[in-house]
């Protein structure tokens, strides 16, 4: 019989609360009740994935034209480095990105539903410490993630995989299939007397790789060959930040950022797990379909939940009923969250779990 507990209910599943009454008499009903998009996070000065690329282009510009660069701050001296102005041009995006955060972990009435967004933010992962992606990170996690912890995860994985900052941070934005019409367009520049040199083309199998090893099947379940990656990668060709020529200092902010560009995308049928899937932009529809409804992928998500929230060597039963039930709703993510939290192993009694520095930092 399962017992649960205020406690349980507020720091296994929540974010701590300075008052376990707060959960009342059914501390599972108070976090079920919590099921749904993740609240807008607070703040009217967030960067848009529009806003971050216009940044990087201005900074850019300033590179090119040392006259038209923004005064330095003192702290960073007469002679600021590259990466001194690359911080500071960025500083005011990521602090506004890092209090919204703090700031909705700290008011939130739904703490469970903020640790989902935090769960799902840190399983499709970007990170600001590549150049290519600074001033999206934020813009990711609020229009990739939060909107679509309440639907099925093949919303979830299709709206993560085509962000812009995902695109970006995987090398998807330069990976350009061997025939498309990008690559045959330089391969007939390299061969003419202009004395051009072409710019490299080729499949980059980052994004692939990710997708199915991180974020659907794993790496364990051998439920994948190399084959499969570099068809994977074949069908994401295409798949990027908008192309240039554009003047992304005059974007304006929620523009839509990414799409398919035909001119990179690799032309033919290609066989992913042993299914065909056509050319085109509706073909990483029917791939994503494929990974988000593969047995693996609903294993590999069970485990990942149980690990986070109750044990990282969690019983096999509550994975088990987990990943059953995500099959049985086709990946309803609200239904394996209501799963996680009507099992009696997931309210075993005693710490099972370190909280993470910031997680520490906002119970306190």
């Amino acid at each position: 019989m399962a017992t649960f507990d205020p406690a349980t209910a507020a720091h296994r599943f929540g974010l701590g609360e300075p008052d376990l009454a707060i959960t009342g008499a059914d501390p599972a009903g108070w976090l079920l009740a919590q099921l749904g998009p993740a609240d807008p996070q607070p703040g009217t000065d967030l960067a848009t994935a529009a806003d971050g690329l216009r940044a990087q282009a201005l900074f850019a510009q300033r590179l090119r034209r040392p006259d038209a660069q923004e005064p330095a701050s003192p702290s960073m001296g007469a002679s600021p480095s590259t990466e001194q102005l690359f911080l500071e041009h960025y500083r005011s995006i990521t602090q506004s990105d890092q209090r919204a955060q703090l700031a909705a972990a700290l008011a939130t009435r739904r703490p469970f539903a903020e640790r989902l967004a935090l769960f799902w933010s840190n399983h499709f992962t970007v990170s600001m410490l590549k150049p290519a992606v600074r001033g999206m990170t934020g813009a990711f996690h609020r229009e990739a993630v939060r909107p679509h912890i309440d639907g099925s995860f093949l919303q979830l994985l299709t709206a993560a995989t085509t962000h812009g900052a995902m695109l970006r941070y995987l090398d998807n934005d330069r990976s350009a299939g061997p025939r498309s019409p990008l690559a045959r367009a330089r391969g007939r520049r390299a061969a003419g007397a202009d004395g051009v040199r072409p710019l490299p083309t080729g499949l980059n199998e980052n994004l692939a790789r990710e997708v199915l090893e991180l974020h659907t099947l794993g790496a364990a379940s051998r439920a994948y060959s190399q084959q499969d990656v570099t068809a994977f990668a074949a069908v994401l060709t295409g798949w990027r930040v908008l192309p240039r020529p554009v003047d992304m200092a005059s974007l304006e902010s929620g523009t839509r950022v990414a799409g398919f560009d035909p001119s990179w995308h690799e032309p033919g049928e290609k066989t992913l797990l042993g299914g065909s899937v056509p050319e085109g932009p509706e073909g990483l529809g029917i791939a994503l379909q494929r990974l988000a409804r593969h047995p693996a992928t609903a294993d590999f998500i069970a485990l990942k939940l149980a690990r986070h929230f109750v044990d990282d060597d969690p019983p096999a039963s509550l994975v088990r009923r987990l990943s059953d039930r995500f099959k049985a709703s086709d990946g309803h993510l609200p239904a394996v969250h209501a799963e996680l939290l009507k099992s009696a192993e997931a309210w075993t009694p005693g710490p099972r779990k370190l909280k993470t520095p910031a997680e520490f930092a906002v119970s306190s």
